[in-house]
């Protein structure tokens, strides 16, 4: 535990700076008993790696709450301190920094599914509070210096989510120092063979003009000191990963094109000397044109704000050199290097003030202008995110359930709940899901769902998933119970009831449904969803006739003609063919618009530009029986 005890002795000293009250030391001893002799997945042990992320958070001069989420961020992992236990000694506000931070830590597990998009979103979803995508940044940097130990292709995943996730997230809230740190370690991992060439390249630039900033920065010190300002300039060379991303955006194969591959930072202490400075650097050199950015009035989204311009021919530097100045006060440079945290000062009983504050994190990280890799990013703050027991991430509402988690799985899995563990604990059915929560799902061999679940899902998609399910097991009882509903709207119309093939409900002059599709539709209107009077306003629309008055049907002991399947419905003769005179032969019925059905010899010429759908078999019932003939007046 050397590596904690070293890093006690610096936080300690540290106290009275960040207002502790003794919890950070109490988060120290007890950070020693719980990682004695435990690894971290890089192979170093998990005291060093804690004390290696520390490290790299206190220059973002963090408060306590922040070191001691810091030191515990990997107590859920040993499982020897629960969340509630947490809460209970350190507080509700390092409880729920440790479990953003646990959360978020499975984006660097090993073997994980989720898309970087994925990752993305979730990332935003629940960074409200910069403490823990600061937490996460630094362990995130402090791996990279630990790669040795992994397979090539896991390490090159990793460093591809740092070059498509966490880079750029670094960008986006202005955190250069942090930003540069990751994308220096692990572009040459993703891209080895661009990484070798942009490095030679810039190998032999350097041979070829040698190490000028030094001598450029000091002739400008000096020319700025005649003038009454004091400053402090210093040189840099553009990053490798810059480079790169610079030349793929231009199309360029060349460094020799850029004109920012050489840079100084002036810095002094007001902005009016800003400008002062840059009133001489004009004088001094040579302007490039199209080159000048002033973000100190207009400041960068994340808050960046410095003068930028290119200078050719500035003394010191060599001939065909452009060499881009950014220009800022000291406080500028400090918030360039920290970003957003550069001024995030978190104090007790400032709930209002970090409210907006979230409020502009989430607006600082879901601009419109998206992240390096594509995609948009989304505002999802209603949104929360767990787990599967092998680390999956699993997107869910907030206020969603176990039962929510097993559909969201697979419906399967839902319609076989049996029951949920959460962070290994039996929980109830309508137990509210919290971020980063490990859920294992225990189920029947069989699905036996309950009605009674609609009740406890939360997610609309869930509740879908029950219904088609409850209904499909009862769709024969559905589409009796719509067939009597059906047949009493068709009486209260006076108009006939359905025929065994559901011929009404086959064709609405737009789509023809088959035999399934028109029980669906009844099986829709006995379970309530569909109304019957808007269903046949569709398929049936009722056309107003003049019912025709007809003359007395002869009466027999029973009728000649019948419909098959013994359907009653009301019959009379064509007048075209005259079935009823003559010889017998094959007869067709055909439904009129007044619900009749007209019976026509099968060869008669009228029923050849009949609609088919409106035929219907029929018969002759007793051949024994005298007919009769039907008149109408």
């Amino acid at each position: 535990m050397a590596a904690l005890g070293v890093l006690i002795g610096t936080v300690l000293p540290l106290r009275q700076q960040y207002g502790d009250d003794g919890r950070v030391l109490a988060a120290c001893e007890l950070v020693e008993r719980l990682y004695e002799g435990r690894d971290h997945w890089t192979g170093v042990s998990l005291s060093e790696h804690t004390a290696g992320v520390l490290t790299m958070l206190l220059p973002f001069q963090p408060d306590a709450h922040t070191i001691i989420a810091c030191l515990l961020q990997h107590v859920l992992h040993t499982k020897q301190m629960p969340l509630d236990e947490v809460e209970g000694q350190f507080g509700a506000a390092v409880r729920s920094l440790v479990s953003s931070v646990h959360l978020l830590s499975h984006v660097t597990t090993r073997n994980r599914r989720s898309s970087i998009e994925d990752l993305r979103l979730m990332l935003l979803s629940v960074s409200d509070d910069v403490r823990v995508l600061l937490i996460i940044l630094c362990e995130r940097s402090f791996v990279l210096d630990h790669l040795d130990g992994i397979a090539p292709a896991e390490r090159r995943r990793l460093c591809r989510d740092v070059l498509g996730l966490f880079a750029p997230v670094a960008a986006r809230l202005g955190i250069h120092s942090l930003k540069q740190r990751l994308e220096n370690r692990a572009f040459p991992v993703v891209y080895p063979h661009e990484a070798e060439l942009v490095g030679q390249q810039r190998q032999l630039m350097q041979g070829r003009f040698g190490d000028f900033l030094p001598k450029a920065s000091k002739v400008l010190t000096e020319e700025l000191a005649k003038v009454g300002i004091v400053a402090e300039i210093d040189g840099r060379e553009k990053q490798i990963y810059s480079i790169f991303t610079k030349l793929k955006a231009k199309s360029i194969t060349s460094i020799d094109k850029l004109h920012d591959l050489f840079a100084l930072r002036v810095r002094v202490q007001t902005a009016e000397e800003c400008y002062r400075v840059l009133g001489v650097l004009h004088q001094l050199g040579r302007p490039v044109a199209n080159r000048f950015k002033d973000y100190i009035a207009f400041p960068k989204p994340n808050g960046y704000q410095s003068l930028h311009t290119t200078i050719a021919r500035l003394p010191g530097a060599p001939d065909g050199i452009f060499i881009e100045v950014q220009i800022r006060t000291h406080a500028m440079h400090r918030e360039a290097e920290y970003g957003i945290a550069a001024h995030w000062s978190y104090k007790e009983g400032g709930t209002a003030e970090h409210a907006v504050r979230r409020v502009q994190l989430q607006q600082v990280l879901t601009r419109q202008q998206p992240m390096e890799g594509g995609g948009k990013a989304q505002h999802l703050v209603d949104h929360m995110f767990v787990l599967t027991p092998k680390g999956d991430i699993i997107e869910l509402p907030e206020g969603a359930t176990p039962l929510d988690f097993a559909f969201q799985i697979h419906t399967h899995l839902g319609l076989t709940f049996r029951a949920a563990r959460v962070n290994g604990v039996i929980v109830p059915l309508d137990y509210g899901l919290e971020n980063g929560d490990v859920i294992e799902i225990l189920s029947h061999r069989i699905p036996k769902p309950s009605s009674e679940w609609m009740q406890l899902l939360k997610m609309a998609s869930s509740r879908s998933r029950l219904k088609r399910y409850i209904y499909a097991q009862n769709r024969a009882d559905y589409v009796v119970r719509g067939r009597e509903i059906f047949n009493e709207e068709l009486r209260r119309q006076g108009r006939p009831p359905l025929d065994t093939d559901l011929m009404l409900l086959r064709s609405d002059g737009n789509q023809t449904l088959s035999f399934s599709e028109r029980e669906d539709l009844l099986m829709k209107v006995g379970q309530g969803s569909e109304k019957a009077s808007a269903v046949l306003a569709q398929f049936a629309p009722v056309v107003p006739v003049i019912q025709p008055r007809l003359a007395p049907i002869a009466r027999t002991k029973s009728r000649i003609v019948e419909v098959e399947g013994g359907v009653p419905m009301p019959l009379r003769y064509a007048k075209c063919c005259k079935p009823d005179e003559g010889t017998r032969s094959g007869i067709v019925g055909f439904i009129t618009r007044t619900g009749e059905v007209s019976v026509h010899r099968e060869k008669c010429k009228m029923m050849r530009n009949g609609n088919p759908d409106r035929r219907v078999n029929v018969r002759w019932k007793d051949a024994g029986v005298k007919r009769a003939k039907m008149k109408v007046r």
